[in-house]
C-alpha cells in the first residue's frame, strides 16, 4: 500500500496488531487506525489491534517489479513476542527473493530482534532500525541494534519526548527525527531535535527531519501540515541508499 510517510514509498503488513511497551506507544497511530479499519470491515483487521499473522500477504512484494522502498509492518512490530521466529523467517525469505526492493524494518523490541539475529544474517536489502523516543527505554535499544550485521542501521527518534543528551552513533547510518502528531500530541522542543542533528553532522550520519507534529517550533499547537518540516530554517531529507550494483551503502543529500 502506498504511504504518506516521508521516508518510505509503500507499506507491507504481513502482520497487524501490537501491544504498548513504552512511553512512545502512548498515542499509537496504528492502534487508532486499526480500530477504524475494523469498523470498516477491512480485511486483515477483523481482530482490531490484536496480533494477526496474515500469510496471504507474504507474496505482495513478489508481484511488484518496480524497485520500491517498503516499510515493513507499519501496523505492527515484526519482532513482537507473539510472532514466531518461523514466520519471521518467511518474511525474510521474501526479502531475499526480491533484491530489487529495499525493506525498512523498525522495532521497539530490540532484545528479541537481537536474539533472532544471533543465528541469522539480515539480507543486504534490509535496513534494520529501532525506535528511540527517550533515554530510559530508547537509548538502550541502540546497543542491541549495533550487534546486528545489517547493511543499514537506523534510528527512528519519533516521537522525540525529551532531550536525549549524548548519543552513541557508532555504526549507525541514518537517524530520523520527528515530533508526535494527533489530538493528544506531546510537544517536542527545538533544542532536542537540533542536538541530534548536530551530533549526526559530527558523526557523518545521514539525518532526516520528518515533522514537528502537533506542536510547532514556536511551542504553539496547530495542524501537522501547518507546522511543517523546517529545522534551523531548512528541510533535512538525507537518506542512505543501498547500491546493489556496487554492494556498498552511499548517502544522498
Amino acid at each position: 500500500m502506498s504511504s504518506k510517510i516521508e521516508w518510505t514509498e509503500e507499506t507491507w503488513n504481513p502482520i497487524t496488531g501490537c501491544d504498548k511497551v513504552s512511553d512512545g506507544c502512548k498515542h499509537c497511530y496504528a492502534e487508532a487506525m486499526a480500530r477504524r479499519l475494523k469498523a470498516m470491515n477491512t480485511p486483515g483487521y477483523e481482530n482490531g489491534f490484536e496480533i494477526s499473522i496474515l500469510e496471504n500477504r507474504l507474496e505482495q512484494p513478489l508481484k511488484k517489479k518496480k524497485p520500491t522502498k517498503y516499510f515493513v509492518n507499519s501496523m505492527s512490530d515484526l519482532f513482537h513476542e507473539k510472532v514466531p521466529f518461523e514466520f519471521i523467517d518467511k518474511v525474510f525469505d521474501v526479502i531475499n527473493k526480491t533484491p530489487h526492493h529495499i525493506y525498512q524494518i523498525l522495532t521497539k523490541r530490540s532484545a528479541r530482534m537481537a536474539k533472532y539475529f544471533e543465528t541469522r544474517i539480515p539480507p543486504e536489502n534490509a535496513w534494520i532500525g529501532v525506535t528511540v523516543e527517550n533515554k530510559k527505554q530508547g537509548l538502550r535499544r541502540i546497543d542491541h541494534l549495533r550487534t546486528i550485521n545489517a547493511t543499514i542501521r537506523f534510528l527512528s527518534v519519533e516521537p522525540l519526548l525529551e532531550d536525549l543528551g549524548k548519543i552513541n552513533l557508532k555504526n549507525i547510518d541514518w537517524v530520523i527525527v520527528g515530533g508526535e502528531s494527533g489530538p493528544k500530541a506531546r510537544p517536542m522542543k527545538p533544542e532536542w531535535a537540533e542536538n541530534i542533528q548536530e551530533q549526526c553532522e559530527i558523526a557523518d550520519v545521514s539525518f532526516f527531519f520528518k515533522q514537528w507534529g502537533g506542536w510547532g517550533a514556536d511551542g504553539k499547537k496547530r495542524s501537522k501540515k501547518d507546522n511543517g518540516r523546517l529545522l534551523k530554517g531548512r528541510t533535512w531529507d538525507d537518506m542512505p541508499q543501498y547500491d546493489s550494483l556496487k554492494g556498498i551503502s552511499v548517502t544522498t543529500q
